[in-house]
């Protein structure tokens, strides 16, 4: 891990997404601001009604010398704005808002948007990796947290139009049942191009790759990911029988895990998945593109803000 450095200094600029989390975001907004206000940080708030209009604002500061950008939303917030900052000298910082903030949790970052704001503040700048993803229409993007293709991905669908306005796990879980409703089980080859293996699992509910130990609001399939070794974690999960998936629900609701014996894991920085059948990649709870796809690990490739050492909820990375 690179060696942790001082918070940049102010002003930084925050980029909110009022409507994430139930318009959580927009909620929250007045407490954040007072905090700042409280430890005399300079920062500059700006409210955004697109992605479009988050990275433009984004790519704006960067050109006008902020060196700390802070996203104030899901993790499809977040991803936005390190899109931008990939490349240049400039830390992000993370106020979760949204329903999912497994890159958030990933970090030690509380989901209480002042306490975040606190957190961050008395906070140290690390260098984490990105993944990026290349899918089959040539297109190439970054996802922080996780991605993959079967289940999940059809979820993802659901749980952004149908359950976008439920809370958290639920919403994912609830949209993971919704789409195994018509969800047939996925033959999946991985190729690992740095050791020349090929695995093939057959007969899945998704293949996943992940940078961070959860996806889908604590979905627990890489406990032991780590977002700063330069390593990818790929999972195989076997399909399910609706027996089965009942019996896991509590489980599920209350940890987010599953049994490792319906799970296949690997490490990697570099994989290739492709599908038995046409379907589409998802990366941190955004449709991609299609399969193929290749995905990369960009080691240190963003500047994070981080709680420092022992001071969040967890101590990753």
């Amino acid at each position: 891990m690179r060696a942790a450095v001082r918070i940049p200094d102010a002003p930084a600029i925050v980029l909110v997404n009022p409507a994430s989390g139930r318009g959580r975001a927009k909620k929250s907004l007045l407490r954040v601001r007072e905090t700042f206000d409280e430890r005399k940080y300079s920062a500059s708030f700006a409210e955004t009604s697109s992605r479009q209009e988050m990275q433009e604002l984004a790519r704006g500061a960067i050109a006008g010398g902020t060196r700390l950008l802070i996203a104030m939303g899901g993790d499809g917030t977040v991803q936005a704005v390190v899109e931008e900052a990939i490349g240049h000298e400039v830390a992000v910082g993370v106020i979760p808002c949204g329903g999912g903030n497994d890159f958030g949790a990933a970090l030690g970052i509380p989901t209480e948007p002042a306490a975040a704001a606190n957190l961050l503040l008395d906070g140290e700048v690390r260098a984490v990796d990105v993944a990026r993803a290349t899918t089959a229409d040539g297109k190439s993007r970054i996802f922080l947290g996780g991605g993959g293709v079967g289940l999940d991905a059809e979820t993802t669908r659901h749980a952004n139009e149908r359950y976008g306005g439920w809370p958290g796990r639920l919403r994912y879980v609830t949209a993971a049942l919704h789409a195994y409703m018509q969800f047939q089980p996925i033959s999946v080859k991985a190729e690992f191009p740095e050791t020349g293996l090929t695995v093939d699992g057959e007969a899945l509910l998704t293949a996943s790759v992940l940078n961070t130990p959860t996806f889908g609001a604590g979905i627990r399939l890489a406990p032991e990911a780590r977002m700063d070794d330069g390593m990818l974690d790929v999972v195989f999960l076997d399909y399910l029988r609706w027996g089965e998936i009942l019996r896991l629900l509590p489980r599920l609701m209350i940890n987010g895990t599953i049994p490792d014996s319906r799970l296949k894991r690997f490490r990697t920085a570099k994989v290739r998945l492709s599908a038995d059948r046409a379907c589409m990649f998802h990366g941190d709870g955004e449709i991609f593109g299609p399969a193929p796809v290749e995905i990369e690990v960009l080691r240190g490739g963003v500047n994070v803000l981080a709680p420092r050492a022992g001071k969040g909820s967890r101590e990753q990375p």
